[in-house]
């Protein structure tokens, strides 16, 4: 499968017998592979790795997305998302319209992902009541929810520490922080499109203090605005330096940035190959994290789709409703069904993998769990 002749004619002969070895690829290696114009050969790289550690499984999740808010303290450039208080768009949920919403979904729901702005009234004690009741409307649904950004919030809001507000989310019933907020590390890229915000290094100290309580998360990346493909390799880098000492991170999420309705419109959205070629690179360099996600909402569900063959093995999952890549231009659907992912994963040639959201595989009839 990996010919040694067809990498040494690419210059990637020394790559290839990392990459078969199990050896772990250097940022140097990470620009190379960036700078190879032959995107077959690192969709063979990537997958090589990608079959060996998961097989033919492509899993998904049957969740549910709830924005709560758009209202935003932060003015991040690339967001289309947020808000200020008083703005004719800005929109946010009461309690009851969130647990209408949650328990709209009687049948199968695995997880619910809550996520929203930097809201600058609402309590701590608002996201503890709303966890304390969503978990007795679905009470075996995994509670994913606030990016590390919100948590600091929450902790700079309440006058505590980032530690007092995950024991707290903790002890209401939340279960995991998804990878939101991580944008590019790079404090370059941060000072000229999001100042106001968590700064990288902010960021990985929360996820650090989570994985320390024993709170899993997710990681993300934001990539295709103003950063370089070194400083993308540096996030990478970054995640995989703090999974060598925590080993918290669940899964990666690299994220095409959508130009569309944000102070960066006069940009061009990433093409298909930039996001494959990036998924794969993602794959190759992150060894000591299991799982790359497709995230078909902004990626499209083509796309996520043919990168099941760049390195990605987890398709998301049904979504629902989500608002924030869809206000920022974002031409995917809404939601998917279960049926639908299924029949998307068959017709790539993988075996679908219904999953929790720490990736235990869920039986067909939903009734139990199996590692």
């Amino acid at each position: 499968m990996l010919d040694p002749g067809y990498f040494r004619q690419l210059g990637l002969g020394e790559i290839r017998e990392k990459v078969a070895a199990g050896q772990r690829l250097s940022l140097a290696d990470g620009e190379r592979l960036f700078a190879c114009r032959d995107i077959h050969a690192l969709g063979l790289l990537a997958h090589s790795v990608r079959t060996r550690l998961h097989g033919k499984s492509a899993y998904f999740v049957v969740n549910r997305h709830i924005n709560y808010s758009n209202v935003c303290v932060n003015g991040c450039r690339f967001c289309a998302f947020s808000r200020k208080k008083g703005d004719p768009l800005a929109f946010e949920l009461s309690e009851s319209e969130i647990l209408e919403k949650v328990a709209a979904q009687k049948n199968g729901l695995t997880e619910v992902h809550i996520v929203g702005g930097c809201h600058p009234d609402l309590p701590l004690s608002f996201f503890e009541d709303l966890l304390k009741k969503i978990r007795t409307i679905q009470p075996k649904a995994f509670l994913k929810a606030f990016t590390a950004v919100e948590i600091a919030h929450f902790a700079k809001k309440e006058s505590i520490t980032v530690g007092e507000v995950m024991s707290r989310l903790k002890a209401a019933g939340l279960d995991m922080l998804p990878g939101g907020g991580a944008e590019v590390f790079s404090g370059r890229i941060r000072e000229m499109l999001c100042p106001e915000k968590l700064d990288g290094q902010g960021w990985l100290d929360v996820v650090r203090q989570a994985h320390e309580l024993g709170i899993r998360t997710n990681a993300t990346m934001l990539y295709g605005h103003l950063e370089t493909q070194r400083e993308r390799l540096e996030h990478m880098a970054a995640l995989r330096e703090l999974q060598d000492r925590t080993g918290g991170f669940v899964c990666f999420i690299p994220l095409p940035f959508q130009p569309a309705n944000t102070e960066l419109s006069n940009l061009s959205p990433t093409t298909g190959i930039e996001d494959l070629k990036t998924i794969a690179l993602s794959r190759l360099m992150l060894d000591n994290i299991a799982h790359i996600k497709a995230y078909w909402v902004m990626l499209t569900v083509k796309v996520a789709q043919a990168a099941l063959y760049y390195g990605a093995d987890d398709f998301d999952g049904t979504v629902v409703e989500e608002k924030i890549g869809h206000m920022a231009g974002a031409q995917s659907e809404q939601g998917l069904t279960r049926r639908e992912i299924e029949r998307i994963i068959v017709d790539a040639g993988f075996e679908p993998v219904e999953r929790d959201s720490l990736f235990n595989s869920i039986k067909e009839n939903g009734r139990g769990r199996c590692s």
